[in-house]
């Protein structure tokens, strides 16, 4: 499946930039030589207020004549060149609209208090839970401001843990990430993934766990794919794609995924490829081996739909073939647990909310038996463990978390301190303890321990943050009417004694896609807003898993509007109940959720102060041309179909740019190596909003170096662009 742990949320797959066509190069040079020269041909003249007097002047943004033809319908792509990171006038460009930001950054005088107090806030150790292999427990920690999180192993609960892996000795600006790491069932090899410059790409290697040496293997061209170990540790298996043209890494179309076997201490010349489906590029494969080591399940997902096959191959058997199970896209089928050929599955199958079945797979036709049906909570995973299912459950956007029997009775629940959102419980059948976290808007994420055994749970470790009190703070849930009545869950979080006079400023952020759910989350970012007498807002809107596929499948496609009007409505309620006022009032989202913003920011400009769409998806016409983009199709719809096509136009935020209103103060975000969703997007929309704004608010792109679409991007980093966006804030929501 297609996922994004940054943050970001996913927006399908990797984006891809594809070179524009451009005149001859005689006049490419020409044009080249003017924007370096003359900038005063472009936007109006916006003075930055409450920065300097002096009139920003915009980076001239070369128009066109490039058109294409929809359906009999003539579209104007006036900065096709700008997809093109290779090309020298969009390289100009970068470089002359980095230079304006900053300048009009560093005007700010409460950047560097904000900086500051973002760095002590940072500055906390962050431990996520462990995972349990051999007998030995592998987790990784960051001692508060280290670019990356080091990988440590604990022999045994009590003992004092050692590095295993240290990115941060790998890259000296910390641009290398560790992404992924699997170890052998018997603890002995660490497989472990890097991914440089925020890239999806990523290349595996393999380390032993006692001495800490790397061995030769090296796997290359791995992208979207975990890998799983054969229970005797003498491989494992992945999917990877071909390796792409020589300087068309970032930009090339990713399709074609196999999956293989390698052997350990081969060259990846010789693994072996287990499966492929040539005559459907699109399908993707993620591998799981069965915990007695029988079987190897095959995950197969076609772009970002929840919906997937599942094929099967019994590892018993010499040269046994592959064998599907499930073979229509019409629901969800994720493995949990086998006993022999009997499959534990969690499915959507008659539940759109999701409930736990057992199939036998060699019974011919397969039946499926509800083990733990549908509820009113939407289940968002299961984990087999300690002879108990551990069931992580979603109400109204906040976890709960059931403990249920083999044959699914409810046993328990694990009580959580707040409203707030879990992560882990992994673990194994004949385990008697898992690990989990919990975080929340006001407390960063705590790790517990769960015994199985006493069935008491325990803080293993908790964080501790530098001169924050998480009680002078007040997290409270709404229900806020949509355009069509629906009630939208928001989560507000603000200090306690704020006045309801309108007079604070607000940021509302939402996502609204993908089946990704907005739940409670702790972000530095955030808080420091909150601190400083400012009120968080985050909408669940539909698009998102909250209620499971029916709240996804009610907004996209053809459904996508409601997604914005429950993002209007969510501005609006803050502001009818005198949170906030119009000017006080700024929109945020990331991915999907950069979509949303530029959509609704469109629709409905006046209703703003200020707005930061981040590496959003900004051309809707245009985004299955770039490299993983295509996999958005079943979210979004193509506009290669005509009635798509139509409907992808009326909203799309390049295309929809208004010239009849003044924009707020706008700050897009994205990054140079983004291979999610290519910078393109967000460089074709701020080159036309600057051409069109008629305000004077100012209207801004940062675009950052070495970065992708947020994953593994550093903590220095991280804080650097929390900063510009808290300043930019800071100043443009002042009355």
């Amino acid at each position: 499946m297609l996922t994004d742990s940054a943050g970001n949320a996913p927006s399908g797959a990797s984006p891809v930039t594809i070179r524009a066509s451009m005149a001859a190069s005689r006049i490419r040079a020409g044009l080249l030589r003017v924007a370096l020269i003359c900038s005063s041909l472009s936007s109006p003249s916006v003075v930055a207020e409450g920065t300097s007097t002096e009139p920003l002047v915009y980076p001239l943004a070369h128009r066109a004549e490039t058109f294409d033809d929809y359906h009999g319908t003539r579209i104007a792509d006036p900065y096709r060149y700008l997809e093109s990171s290779a090309n020298p006038l969009t390289k100009a460009w970068v470089e002359q609209q980095n230079t304006l930001t900053e300048k009009y950054l560093s005007q700010i005088s409460s950047r560097e208090p904000i900086r500051n107090r973002l760095t002590e806030l940072w500055n906390f150790e962050r431990v996520s839970p462990p995972v349990k292999e051999g007998g030995k427990y592998f987790f990784t920690k960051n001692d508060g401001l280290q670019n990356q999180p080091v990988l440590f192993v604990l022999d045994a609960l009590g003992k004092t843990p050692r590095p295993l892996l240290d990115p941060n000795s790998l890259a000296k600006d910390g641009t290398l990430a560790l992404t992924e790491f699997s170890v052998s069932p018997d603890g002995r090899l660490l497989a472990y993934a890097t991914a440089n410059g925020g890239s999806d790409w990523t290349e595996w290697a393999i380390r032993s766990v006692e001495t800490g040496r790397d061995l030769p293997d090296r796997i290359k061209w791995v992208k979207f794919s975990e890998v799983a170990w054969t229970k005797d540790g003498k491989g494992f298996f992945y999917a990877r794609f071909d390796e792409p043209a020589r300087g068309r890494e970032l930009e090339s179309v990713n399709k074609n995924q196999k999956l293989y076997f390698h052997r350990v201490g081969d060259h990846q010349d010789k693994d072996q490829l287990i499966y492929q489906r040539p005559e459907d590029p699109e399908l993707g494969f993620s591998p799981k081996v069965t915990e007695d080591g029988r079987y190897l399940v095959i995950f197969i997902w076609k772009g970002t739909d929840r919906r997937n096959l599942l094929a099967v191959k019994d590892l018993s058997v010499p040269d046994a073939p592959v064998r599907p199970l499930f073979e229509e896209f019409e629901s969800e089928y994720l493995f949990v647990d086998n006993t022999g050929p009997v499959f534990t599955l969690k499915t959507t199958k008659g539940a759109p909310r999701g409930r736990l079945v057992s199939v036998d797979i060699s019974a011919k036709p397969l039946r499926l038996k509800t083990v733990i049906r549908q509820s009113k909570d939407t289940i968002e995973s299961v984990s087999s463990v300690g002879s108990r299912y551990v069931v992580r459950v979603m109400r109204d956007a906040s976890d709960r978390v059931l403990i249920y029997t083999r044959a699914g009775k409810l046993e328990k629940e694990i009580r959580l301190p707040a409203l707030g959102t879990t992560a882990g419980f992994t673990g194994k059948k004949g385990d008697t303890e898992t690990f989990f976290s919990f975080t929340s808007f006001t407390y960063p994420a705590r790790v517990y321990r769960h015994d199985f055994r006493t069935g008491k749970t325990e803080l293993f470790h908790e964080p501790r943050l530098n001169g924050f009190d998480p009680s002078a703070f007040v997290t409270e849930q709404v229900f806020v009417s949509s355009k069509d009545g629906t009630k939208v869950p928001v989560f507000l979080v603000y200090k306690k004694g704020l006045a309801r006079d309108g007079s604070a400023p607000a940021y509302l952020y939402g996502y609204g896609g993908f089946n990704v759910s907005m739940t409670p989350m702790f972000s530095v970012k955030h808080l420091v807003f909150v601190e400083r007498g400012g009120i968080y807002a985050q909408a669940s809107t539909r698009g998102g898993g909250e209620y499971g596929e029916d709240w996804h499948s009610a907004g996209m496609k053809e459904k996508k509007q409601n997604v914005f009007d429950d993002f209007i409505a969510s501005a609006q309620w803050l502001i009818t109940n005198n949170f906030t006022s119009r000017k006080k009032l700024a929109i945020g989202g990331g991915s999907n959720g950069g979509l949303l913003v530029g959509a609704v920011l469109n629709q409905r400009p006046e209703l703003f102060g200020a707005a930061v769409p981040a590496v959003g998806v900004m051309d809707m016409l245009r985004f299955h041309k770039f490299t993983i983009g295509w996999a958005w199709v079943s979210e979004y719809g193509s506009s290669d179909d005509p009635a798509q096509f139509r409907l992808l136009l009326s909203y799309s935020p390049l295309h929809n740019i208004r010239t009849d209103v003044p924009y707020p103060a706008v700050l897009v975000t994205t990054a140079d190596t983004d291979d999610r969703v290519v910078p393109a997007h967000s460089y074709k929309y701020a080159a036309a909003l600057q051409q069109a704004q008629t305000g004077r608010a100012p209207v801004l792109i940062r675009i950052e170096t070495k970065a992708g679409h947020g994953a593994g991007k550093p903590t220095n980093k991280q804080i650097e662009e929390a900063a510009d966006v808290l300043a930019f804030l800071d100043v443009n929501l002042r009355e």
